[in-house]
């Protein structure tokens, strides 16, 4: 999958690739870590929540707004937290395979995997402070 990122430092625009193994993607202008934030499908899945850093996995809808809510508040972590976190977004809808593997029942659901697996699961439109308070563990 290849989305465009915006580096805070110097404004260039980056097409976002998977980095190589142990890495996160850099701005190719400055070298400074971007958002790391993108979409994900079925078959991109297990792929993209093995990652070198925390990935935080929004299951998500186009009719739901809570998960219209909650979209500002994962880009704006995305941004804080570039080179410490990867965020992916799986719309449940086009995707049912992997929201029934992890039996997702309720959306938004934000569930945090490390090194590939689950780690931790919130149902829910969380306020900033709460999911916050949840990730600081997890970021160091």
């Amino acid at each position: 999958m290849s989305e465009v990122a915006v580096c805070a430092l110097c404004g260039a625009k980056n097409r976002l690739a998977t980095p190589p193994a142990g890495q996160v993607p850099v701005c190719r202008r400055c070298g400074r870590a971007l958002p790391w934030l993108l979409s994900a499908s079925d078959a991109s899945f297990d792929a993209e929540v093995r990652a070198s850093v925390p990935v935080l996995v929004d299951f998500w809808a186009a009719w739901c707004g809570p998960c219209r809510a909650v979209a500002p508040v994962l880009e704006d972590l995305a941004r804080e937290h570039a080179g410490r976190l990867k965020v992916v977004k799986l719309d449940v809808d086009h995707n049912p395979a992997v929201s029934g593997r992890y039996a997702v029942r309720s959306i938004p659901t934000l569930m945090l995997f490390r090194e590939g697996r689950p780690a931790q699961t919130w149902v829910g439109a969380l306020p900033r402070k709460t999911l916050d308070a949840h990730l600081a563990p997890y970021l160091g």
